[in-house]
């Protein structure tokens, strides 16, 4: 071996080692921002759910439920940017929505939809992010009594 070449073995292992660590790196950072997003809005449907179902009359129900939105979010560390959405049951969050009832029987679901911005990426490129929808089925039991005022 030369004594030209001693050394060189180093620098190309650190070379090749930056190459594929910041790669890896931001895509373990994008996938956990995703995935944190993810969460977030399945708890946050899932608590704005038993949140209306558990309300005094229509009204405190949908106000209930839009204060553990945001409580799940923050929860989460996630801004409260996330669209809060009543839908029938056996429909998708994407259809129309409906006016929720708090009465004896009803069944809906409660959808949130957040859009989660890529780390890093410009939103010239990235465009709305990356689309994340919790759902939740809400039914109100058979034999609640509601305040009708």
């Amino acid at each position: 071996m030369s004594r030209r070449d001693s050394g060189n073995a180093v620098i190309e292992f650190i070379f090749v080692a930056v190459m594929i660590l910041v790669p890896m790196v931001y895509f373990v950072t994008a996938i956990a921002s995703v995935q944190r997003s993810n969460l977030g809005v399945s708890q946050a449907a899932r608590e704005a759910g038993r949140a209306f179902a558990t309300g005094e009359s229509t009204a405190d129900a949908v106000a209930r439920a839009r204060a553990a939105v945001r409580l799940a979010l923050a929860d989460q560390g996630l801004p409260d940017d996330a669209d809060l959405r009543f839908v029938p049951a056996d429909a998708d969050c994407q259809s129309g929505q409906v006016a929720p009832v708090l009465a004896p029987g009803a069944v809906f679901a409660v959808c949130v939809v957040r859009h989660a911005l890529l780390p890093g990426v410009p939103t010239l490129i990235a465009g709305h992010g990356i689309t994340t929808i919790g759902r939740y089925i809400v039914h109100v039991d058979d034999f609640r009594t509601v305040k009708t005022s």
